[in-house]
This record gives structure tokens, C-alpha cells and sequence, in this order.
């Protein structure tokens, strides 16, 4: 009985030392997790970015050639052949559409009869003169018969050159049979056909001359002054990475009476050939001279009897005070002219709170 007592004692002092050697493992475990975790004070961060302080205004136009005539015969008459279509590039004097000559000829023709008859008139009448300046002199004749044989010459040769002068309009309206492009250029559209009769100068084949290309914009009112003194570039949808620069070469003199914006034609003295015609751009228009600023939230503002500062995040979590030069105050936000550089992340919320000897932790977002 007594050696069982002994031994039931033996065991409890035995568990009894057991568990506290596994407490006091477990606390030392405990203390070395605390040691390597201090979690910091979570802080919600704003990243500065500098921008202009008007901001760039943006437009949709298309390109559009500077020059583009709609061309057309000079004479009258029945269309015989169409000799282009649209999209084709077209030289100096390449015909583009002829007439039926046949009517054209037999003006000619007509004319130079006319002519040859005038001469022979002319020959007559000069002869006649002659003879009543002989006679005249020896005293056969008189003067009156002298001044008719004078104004009768005078009337052949002046026939003569109204002859002359007709056969070369006739050979010109002949000519004139063929359309010809005076430039080079790109058929944008054709408006007739064959077999269609046309008037002289109706509008029959529109080429667009492949010189200097401008893009078409509408431009609000309220930014007509920063058109015509900012600074103006082009991007094309196709190629948004390359930009042209582009100078205000016409803006419309009165507003459009259902949109209200003005028209206005922007120059691309530096677009190359993959700038082509009817292309969407975009044209961003910007202040020749402005200040560059920073929008931070108001919250991320500390002010406490001395500077306005900013609370700078490093990549180590440590935070330090810097005094920036505000800009300006809005509603919900700061403007910042400078003190802290592009990129720095600073505190966005709770800077009153704030130990500056304490590491912090960054979140891109609060949770409640």
C-alpha cells in the first residue's frame, strides 16, 4: 500500500514537470514570433503625377487635302469615254475624260472656210485699193471712190482677223474636248459617265492635289483663343504613337447653327505618306506656356501652426515630413506646385495620426 502511495506521487510530480518544460517552450516561441512580427500602422497612399495645369483638350477630325477642285470641261458636249476612277493617282496633263468631237470638228472646219474666204475677200479689196491710189494720183479718179476703196480693204482685213481669231477658239474648243489634270493629284469622285451631255463647267472629276494635307476640326468657342495661340498636335487612329504638328490655317467665320462649334483646318506641313486622305485623327490642343501641378486629396495635407507638408512613404515603410508649394485649394483636393517629385507616394489619409519614428504600412485600399 505504501509503495503504491510512493509511486502514484512519482507520476504526478513526473507530468507536472513534463507540462511545464512544454509551457515554457511554447512561451519562447511565442516571444521570438513577437519579435519577428511588428506589423505596421496601415496607411493609404497617393502617388503624385505632375500635369499641365490647363489640361490638354482633345478633338476628333479627319484629314483632308488643302486644295481640292472639281474639274470640268470648258465647252459643251456628250461624254465619250471616263478615263480615271476615284482612288487613282493622277500626273500633269493626264486626260481623265474626253467629249464626242464631231460637232467640235466641223466648227473647226467651218471656221477655217471662213478664213480661206476672208483672204480672198482681203485680196480683192487690197487690189481695189491699190488700183484707186494709182489712179488717184495721176487724177482719173476722185476722192470719194478712194475713201470706198480704203474703207472696203479695211472691212476684209478686219474680217480677215475675225477669221483668224475664230479658227483658234475653235481649235482650242477642240482641244478643250479633252479633260486634262492641271496637277498632280488623287480622283476623289467623278460625276459623270458616259454617254451623259454636260454644260460647259459642270463639275464632272474632283482631284485632290497631294500637297499639303490639314485635319478638319470643330472647335467650341470657349477654346478658339487657345487654338489660335496654343500648341497643336495630330495623331492618327491607325498610328496613335506618332504625332504631326500641326499649325491653324483657316477657322470659320461663324459657328455652326446646330452644334455651335467653328470650323477650323489644321495645316500638317510634316505628314508623309501614311498620313492618307479621309483618315480619323485626333487633335489635342494645349496652352503654349503652363505650369505643371499635382491634384493630391486634401486629407494628404498637413498643416499644424507651420508650413503646408506632405508625409513621404519610402520603400521602406518609413515616413518623413516635406513642405510643398501649394497651388491652389479645392473642394476636395490640393494643388501642388512642387516640393515633393513625380512619383513619391504620400500618405493620403489620417497624417494627424501620424508617428513619424513609427514604420508604416502601405494599402492600396481601406477595410471596414
Amino acid at each position: 500500500m505504501f509503495v503504491r502511495s510512493v509511486l502514484s506521487s512519482y507520476y504526478r510530480l513526473l507530468t507536472g514537470a513534463m507540462l511545464a518544460s512544454v509551457a515554457i517552450g511554447l512561451a519562447g516561441c511565442n516571444e521570438k514570433v513577437a519579435e519577428k512580427v511588428e506589423p505596421g500602422r496601415p496607411v493609404l497612399v497617393a502617388t503624385v503625377h505632375y500635369e499641365a495645369e490647363t489640361p490638354e483638350r482633345s478633338f476628333v477630325g479627319t484629314i483632308k487635302p488643302r486644295v481640292e477642285a472639281d474639274m470640268g470641261f470648258r465647252v459643251a458636249g456628250k461624254v465619250a469615254k471616263r478615263l480615271v476612277e476615284v482612288g487613282q493617282v493622277v500626273d500633269v496633263d493626264q486626260p481623265l475624260a474626253t467629249l464626242d468631237e464631231v460637232d467640235l470638228k466641223l466648227q473647226a472646219e467651218q471656221a477655217e472656210a471662213e478664213f480661206r474666204a476672208a483672204t480672198g475677200v482681203l485680196a480683192q479689196a487690197g487690189a481695189a485699193e491699190q488700183r484707186a491710189k494709182d489712179l488717184r494720183g495721176k487724177g482719173w479718179t476722185t476722192d470719194a471712190q478712194m475713201d470706198s476703196a480704203r474703207a472696203a480693204a479695211d472691212e476684209a482685213r478686219a474680217r480677215l482677223n475675225r477669221a483668224e481669231r475664230s479658227v483658234e477658239l475653235t481649235r482650242n474648243s477642240l482641244s478643250y474636248a479633252t479633260l486634262v489634270a492641271d496637277t498632280r493629284g488623287v480622283v476623289t469622285a467623278t460625276m459623270i459617265e458616259p454617254g451623259q451631255v454636260v454644260a460647259a463647267g459642270q463639275a464632272s472629276i474632283r482631284v485632290a492635289r497631294l500637297g499639303e494635307k490639314e485635319a478638319v476640326v470643330a472647335i467650341p468657342e470657349t477654346l478658339l483663343n487657345r487654338a489660335k495661340s496654343g500648341v497643336a498636335m495630330v495623331s492618327l487612329w491607325s498610328e496613335a504613337k506618332k504625332t504631326y504638328a500641326a499649325k491653324l490655317r483657316e477657322v470659320a467665320p461663324q459657328a455652326d447653327p446646330a452644334t455651335r462649334t467653328y470650323l477650323a483646318k489644321f495645316s500638317l506641313p510634316d505628314a508623309d505618306d501614311s498620313v492618307s486622305l479621309g483618315m480619323t485623327a485626333t487633335l489635342t490642343l494645349a496652352d503654349r506656356e503652363t505650369e505643371r501641378v499635382a491634384k493630391l486629396p486634401l486629407s494628404a495635407l498637413y498643416s499644424q501652426g507651420g508650413d503646408p507638408s506632405l508625409y513621404i512613404v519610402d520603400d521602406k515603410g518609413e515616413v518623413s515630413l516635406k513642405p510643398v508649394k501649394v497651388k491652389a485649394y479645392e473642394s476636395s483636393s490640393v494643388v501642388i506646385a512642387g516640393g515633393v517629385d513625380e512619383g513619391t507616394k504620400v500618405v493620403a489619409l489620417g497624417v494627424q495620426k501620424i508617428d513619424p519614428s513609427q514604420k508604416v504600412r502601405v494599402v492600396s485600399s481601406l477595410s471596414f
